[in-house]
């Protein structure tokens, strides 16, 4: 593959998508590469651009995240809401799932360099299903279940506090905790969101770190969010 961005291409489906360096590649529901016209996926969810000698990955979505994979080196990782990665492992496969439905792709790409590309959001055709919207105990929920991660990057799943331990910082009874849990994953579930239910529509015994994964790369809860916590400890408290 040139060093140049020329020779590079997606793949889906068995067909090729050819790329330029001075074009921009779109891939969602209304794009260069449409995947699908499913109304849990973005019109505009990916981009691949060429700049400063190499590929990168950009995530235009609000909601959605895809995996990254490499697997000749080994390389795992998750490109988030505003998030991009450059791609300089030669096959990139591209995985996402947008509702019930998951999509996978190849990218071939040369090595090379580094520089910041963004896209602003560009609104066409219909809304996308899926932006969620939480209530005030949804979002502090979300928070404290995430807590350890969001004050530690780089820190596993390990570190997501059992319900009992939850609703405890929280103040919260395990009863209310378990409810307001319940009604989060259903509203996720609803929105096409992976890993809120297991078969036959039965809530999904690991949803804590599923929700915790997806609140944290689409953005749903920051670091900027932590606050929430000790403000809903200190009202129970003080309500007790």
């Amino acid at each position: 593959m040139s060093s140049d961005g020329t020779g590079t291409y997606v793949e889906y489906c068995g067909e090729r998508f050819p790329l330029l360096p001075e074009n921009r590649f779109f891939i969602g529901r209304e794009a260069d590469l449409s995947v699908d016209n499913n109304p849990y996926l973005h019109r505009r969810f990916l981009v691949l651009h060429y700049e400063g000698g190499m590929w990168w990955l950009s995530n235009l979505g609000s909601h959605l995240s895809a995996s990254i994979s490499a697997g000749d080196v080994g390389f795992s990782g998750v490109v988030g809401p505003g998030a991009r990665m450059p791609l300089v492992f030669g096959k990139t496969t591209v995985v996402f799932t947008a509702g019930p439905t998951t999509y996978e792709l190849d990218v071939f790409a040369g090595t090379p360099g580094v520089d910041e590309v963004t896209q602003p959001y560009i609104k066409l055709g219909q809304t996308t299903v899926g932006v969620p919207k939480l209530t005030e105990s949804q979002k502090v929920l979300i928070v404290v279940l995430a807590e350890q991660i969001l004050r530690r990057d780089g820190t596993g799943s390990s570190a997501i506090p059992s319900s009992a331990q939850a609703a405890a910082r929280l103040g919260w009874s395990l009863t209310k905790f378990n409810r307001k849990l319940d009604n989060v994953c259903d509203k996720l579930d609803q929105l096409g969101v992976s890993g809120m239910r297991g078969g036959g529509g039965k809530l999904a015994s690991n949803r804590r770190t599923k929700l915790v994964e997806y609140a944290i790369a689409s953005r749903v809860v920051t670091r900027d969010d932590l606050p929430l916590i000790d403000e809903e400890a200190d009202r129970n408290a003080k309500g007790a």
